[in-house]
């Protein structure tokens, strides 16, 4: 196998992707869609993708990976949709839709049947190093017992698993050969614009080598998969078996490995999501030297800042990460960060939604201090806390469940309807809540009650009103009216559901068009 061929395409691409662009100019005037003032008649052939594609294929492999017992092999041949279950259109399934479900449904029957039988995941990858060093996705690799990997010339070699980063779907390969093996070149997917070029090769279904064109479709997309998602989105058809295989920009380099598909009837609909190169390399590169992954850790439980708790918390807009709990012997703890704490931005950088900080955290070097501006009763803060390790069994940021959507309600009946009980000892195992969590517990919650509308339950815990904690039932019905008669327009509750802290908004204006007589 040839390794100088991709290598030699970091200098030869850009002036190619310049003629690409020139010829795809030359193409739309071809369509009749010349750019104002052009009036050239003469015509130009629409210049190619083969030999970018030419430079690459050597490079991309197929990841075949048998599986334990037990596991389908459909279950990890695929990307992972963001909604597989079915077409929420409404449509009739297609004739390829109910072909899949019932081969599904005979591999379900033949698995219980045969409960020794083994699976296979297809996948794809690519080469990062000379040495044999293959990236490819993470799920690809669940629960596997061998790999082996097929090279565009047919060549097959077992290769062994060097690390997996489950929270970043990535995972590294290790082939082991005599000779230098053709790779490719890492992008800058922070560099890429939305409308751009980008080529996509896998195995999809099976199928070797297989090219598909598009353009970045979008930018930062959260598919809810992790902690890191910050996807591209792209066009280009990617289907089962794409997982791991690289996305190109017009200069030969990765900017992206093939994670997700949407997909309402397991194909491709158009929209793809890949990990962006810049979000991939590091993790590779510390596979590469460590086996694993280290991460930053800042040790706090956060949820997104909504308009209403921007207005509870005086907030001049919402923006930020709400902090709704904090480790105690996490680094923000011995930093001195609070709950109610809004965290607008480290070491210079704003963290503009709640997403940004884990990402931002999660790259910055262990044992280092830095700089977090936090909101703190209607003031910046300024800590500094040193960035320790991410414990293996725990998160960045433990996620809240979302809020629901704070209702109006006339300042009078602020506490209508609510039902409050002192918190047992009883009551705090039942419902899980820890020792050091103090507050009165939610006995019922009136249908037509305003704080039933903020999303309040039966069985939360009632920790603090504003930004005062609350230990009576009593004290906590004193606290509400007041708030709503202090003349404020929202009020911010931290609630304990469960043994998980998060905050609850609730707006105390009412529009005067929806004033009843009651």
């Amino acid at each position: 196998m040839n390794g100088s061929g991709v290598r030699r395409a970091a200098t030869a691409l850009p002036d190619r992707a310049a003629l690409i662009a020139a010829a795809l100019l030359a193409g739309l005037a071809l369509a009749g869609c010349a750019p104002a003032g052009d009036s050239r008649s003469d015509h130009v052939a629409l210049t190619s993708f083969a030999p970018l594609v030419q430079e690459v294929l050597p490079a991309v492999v197929n990841v075949s990976a048998v599986q334990r017992p037990g596991k389908a092999a459909a279950d990890g041949d695929a990307p992972t949709g963001v909604d597989p279950v079915g077409d929420k259109s409404g449509a009739a399934p297609s004739v390829g839709a109910l072909e899949d479900l019932l081969r599904r449904l005979l591999e379900e029957q033949e698995r219980k049947s045969s409960p020794n039988l083994r699976g296979l995941a297809l996948g794809s990858g690519f080469v990062v190093d000379p040495r044999g060093y293959i990236v490819t996705d993470d799920h690809v690799l669940e629960n596997v017992d061998s790999v082996t990997v097929t090279f565009h010339d047919g060549s097959r070699h077992p290769a062994r698993i060097v690390g997996r980063d489950t929270l970043t779907d990535l995972a590294l390969l290790k082939v082991d050969t005599k000779q230098e093996l053709p790779y490719v070149r890492w992008g800058d997917s922070d560099a890429v614009r939305v409308g751009d070029w980008v080529l996509a090769i896998g195995n999809p279904f099976g199928l070797d080598d297989t090219v598909s064109s598009g353009i970045i479709s979008a930018r930062g997309r959260d598919i809810h998969s992790g902690p890191y998602d910050d996807f591209l989105q792209i066009d280009a058809s990617i289907n089962r078996g794409n997982s791991g295989g690289p996305a190109f920009d017009l200069d030969g380099r990765v900017i992206g490995v093939n994670s997700a598909i949407y997909s309402p009837n397991g194909g491709s609909v158009g929209i793809g999501f890949a990990i962006p190169a810049n979000l991939a390399r590091p993790v590779v590169e510390q596979l590469m030297t460590h086996g694993r992954v280290e991460r930053g850790w800042l040790g706090v439980q956060i949820q997104p800042v909504t308009a209403e708790i921007a207005e509870g918390f005086g907030l001049p807009r919402a923006a930020g990460a709400l902090v709704a709990g904090v480790s105690p012997a996490g680094p923000a703890a011995r930093a001195g960060f609070a709950q109610g704490d809004v965290i607008l931005s480290v070491n210079g950088r704003d963290i503009e939604r709640m997403r940004d900080l884990p990402l931002i955290v999660a790259e910055m070097p262990v044992g280092q201090p830095a700089e977090v501006t936090v909101w703190r009763r209607g003031q910046r803060v300024t800590l500094r806390p040193v960035i320790g390790l991410m414990p293996e069994d725990r998160q960045t940021a433990e996620l809240s469940p979302p809020a629901a959507a704070p209702q109006s309600a006339q300042r009078a009946d602020i506490a209508a309807g609510l039902r409050l009980a002192p918190l047992t000892a009883v009551q705090r195992r039942r419902l899980r809540v820890a020792q050091g969590v103090g507050g009165v517990v939610v006995t019922g919650v009136a249908a037509d009650s305003p704080l039933g509308g903020a999303g309040l339950l039966p069985g939360d815990v009632i920790e603090m009103i504003g930004e005062a904690r609350v230990s009576t039932p009593e004290e906590a019905l004193r606290r509400l009216r007041a708030a709503s008669a202090a003349g404020g327009k929202a009020i911010v509750l931290l609630v304990n559901r469960q043994g998980s802290n998060h905050y609850l908004a609730l707006s105390l204006i009412m529009p005067p068009a929806t004033v009843g007589p009651g």
